[in-house]
């Protein structure tokens, strides 16, 4: 039976044992203007756009890459990353001249971190005596373009690092400071005790050392520069020598393709092992990315794979990141780490112990899915205005939600339609009745829907 068939009775069965169960919590994509989001949710809109829907269920956080174990090479996961991690909407100006460059994220670099997010992109600036982060142009930093002070940023990641052993962390430098600068605020932020040192990475595209030995080393800071030779005055490693990264901006986004960035290596390089994938848009908007961050982003996904020698992307770097029309990119996260990690559609489907391509209720995948080619992404609109709020800190289950074992999140079928447009997308789910443990209802839908709408989505044979 084609799987195109097939699926409408899987949907049943799913369904049925959700009704048997009486269970009645909220899945993704659902409206929870009365009831409460699961645990690595979010009850927000999807799109800032006016009059297109209330409030729906929508994933912020990633399974954990580590459930499964650490004893895999570091470049055997995968992690979410976010594209100008200090660029927040709302954020005050710390010049006293208002920012109008144009934000990425929604919340704050900690909230990020408790999020699930383990990468984050930083542009470095020498401004006024210091290194700024700054999203600007001409290798220049302005007021006007001025968030937040390195050093501001770099504290923040050293107090998740302190508060949270286990956990390794990678910053991309996309890098216009004088030689020294960044070394010097490294050093001042209490971050060299975690830095994994330049002179100790793989050459030639070697494996990685395993997760597991990271951390036992203390070795949980991972930070590349764009500028070379910088290893030397800075202690960072250039970026090039070891990550092969896709284009960025509406250049990267063509359907079925994985351009290379300029200054990358080809993508199909054997010499580098960690592989960065851009998925945003020239102009970032909180609309493009509640569209496009999910079955685009997973379609990119495979796209990257076939370009990068059958490798599957370690970092998966977007724009406001707790947005989309599924289960987003903590989703397209959980795809990559299931096909690296173990050879299943998700990383929920892993079975400890078990042989690679031996998955839980999905069938074995250690091939690659065959994939149809999807819709390419929208174009992206002009630049949105940001709206005034203050950066959101993150509801108080995410740092369990970040932290924890495998909980397949709830999830339901994506519509065709853009749900969600309020602007006041602020609204938390209450926690006082969610449960510590998926229900039957939540872990069928968790775990064997995405692997069947990956299937129906994407099929081309």
């Amino acid at each position: 039976m084609a799987a195109a068939s097939t699926f409408p009775l899987l949907l049943a069965i799913v369904a049925a044992c959700c009704v048997a169960g009486g269970e009645g919590g909220a899945l993704v994509g659902d409206t929870c203007t009365a009831s409460s989001c699961g645990a690595g949710m979010r009850c927000a809109t999807c799109s800032p756009l006016p009059g297109m829907g209330p409030p729906v269920c929508s994933r912020t956080t990633p399974l954990d890459p580590k459930a499964h174990g650490t004893d895999l090479a570091f470049n055997r996961y995968t992690w979410l990353t976010t594209h100008n991690s200090f660029a927040i909407v709302g954020s005050p100006s710390r010049t006293g001249t208002p920012i109008i460059a144009p934000p990425n994220q929604e919340d704050t670099v900690t909230a990020q971190l408790k999020n699930g997010v383990r990468g984050l992109m930083l542009d470095a600036y020498d401004f006024q005596n210091e290194v700024w982060l700054c999203h600007s142009f001409g290798g220049k930093c302005y007021n006007f373009a001025a968030y937040q002070r390195a050093m501001d940023v770099l504290k923040e990641i050293g107090a998740f690092l302190d508060a949270n052993p286990s956990e390794v962390i990678t910053v991309f430098v996309e890098d216009y400071a004088g030689p020294g600068s960044l070394g010097k605020v490294v050093g001042g932020s209490g971050l060299s005790k975690y830095l994994f040192p330049a002179a100790k990475m793989p050459k030639g595209g070697g494996d990685w050392p395993l997760l597991k030995d990271m951390i036992a080393q203390n070795h949980r800071l991972l930070m590349f520069t764009s500028k070379r030779g910088k290893d030397g005055s800075d202690g960072l490693a250039y970026e090039w020598d070891y990550v092969l990264e896709t284009q960025y901006g509406n250049d990267g986004l063509v359907g079925g393709s994985c351009p290379k960035r300029a200054e990358s290596m080809a993508m199909d390089s054997t010499k580098q092992s960690l592989i960065l994938m851009n998925f945003f848009s020239t102009n970032p908007s909180q609309s493009w990315a509640c569209g496009n961050n999910s079955a685009p982003l997973v379609a990119k996904l495979k796209a990257c794979y076939d370009a990068s020698a059958k490798r599957w992307p370690n970092f998966i770097a977007v724009d406001y990141y707790m947005r989309s029309k599924g289960g987003g990119a903590p989703l397209a996260t959980d795809v990559a780490n299931g096909r690296q990690q173990c050879g299943c559609d998700s990383i929920a489907y892993c079975k400890a112990g078990s042989a690679f391509g031996r998955c839980s209720l999905s069938s074995p995948a250690a091939a690659p899915p065959k994939m149809a080619a999807a819709s390419p992404p929208a174009p992206a609109p002009a630049p949105e205005m940001a709206p005034s709020s203050p950066p959101a800190e993150p509801p108080e289950t995410a740092t369990e939600a970040a932290s924890s074992a495998v909980r397949p999140a709830s999830i339901k079928l994506e519509k065709d339609d853009t749900t969600g447009t309020s602007p006041a997308d602020t609204a938390k789910s209450s926690s006082s009745n969610r449960s510590p443990h998926p229900s039957s209802c939540s872990f069928l839908f968790g775990s064997l829907l995405p692997s069947l709408l990956l299937l129906l989505l994407f099929i081309s044979d």
